[in-house]
């Protein structure tokens, strides 16, 4: 699920974004066990993550309790709209004038409620790292749906409810500002820890 405010969806359909970051969150219970947040761990040598693992109220890792990212390499995933825009919809019940009967729970608007069966766009997972959300580069910056204007030099990302843009200097600026918009303020400055998907549009 991509951000529709800001043309992210439409980026990943077009072939612009071709990365995203999610936070990593730990859940709040493993097993009826009470989690209090995760801990890194890291290769002495590397300094690479090796994995994350929750951690109870006494600050200590909890032995078989690790956090995985929610999709894995290879996996093919829906990329999803609402059937209004995606052009498909499922069989409703027509009321005494021909119209589809929608129920309260209906994707015709609300993309949280679609069949991922009906989904005319999917994505591969090609690539899954962790990484702060800082230590991304300006390529990767570009790959998440920032776009160049050339005749200008800015970099920008719009805001499809205002019809308006964003323009900044820098790539990375760019995106300081979008992930702080589709994820909320301040989140850049916190600078968590997130999983990165690298994926391509298989159709």
């Amino acid at each position: 699920m991509f951000n529709d405010r800001y043309d992210l969806t439409q980026a990943v359909i077009e072939g612009r974004k071709t990365i995203t970051r999610r936070i990593i969150k730990a859940p709040k219970r493993i097993n009826g066990q009470e989690i209090n947040g995760f801990i890194v761990c890291k290769d002495i040598a590397t300094q690479e993550i090796t994995g994350i693992y929750a951690r109870d109220y006494n600050g200590a890792s909890i032995e078989d309790c690790e956090i995985l990212p929610r999709y894995d390499f290879g996996e093919t995933v829906a990329v999803a709209q609402s059937y209004a825009d995606c052009g498909n919809m499922p069989d409703y019940d027509l009321d005494e004038d021909g119209y589809p009967i929608m129920p309260r729970k209906s994707g015709f608007f609300n993309k949280m409620f679609v069949r991922a069966d009906l989904m005319p766009h999917q994505i591969r997972i090609t690539c899954i790292r962790i990484e702060r959300l800082q230590e991304i580069s300006d390529e990767d910056c570009m790959k998440e749906g920032i776009r160049y204007i050339p005749e200008i030099g800015k970099f920008y990302f719009e805001d499809v409810l205002r019809e308006s843009g964003f323009y900044f200097d820098t790539p990375r600026e760019a995106f300081a500002a979008l992930i702080d918009k589709v994820s909320g303020r301040g989140t850049w400055d916190r600078n968590p820890y997130v999983v990165v998907y690298q994926f391509e549009l298989v159709k």
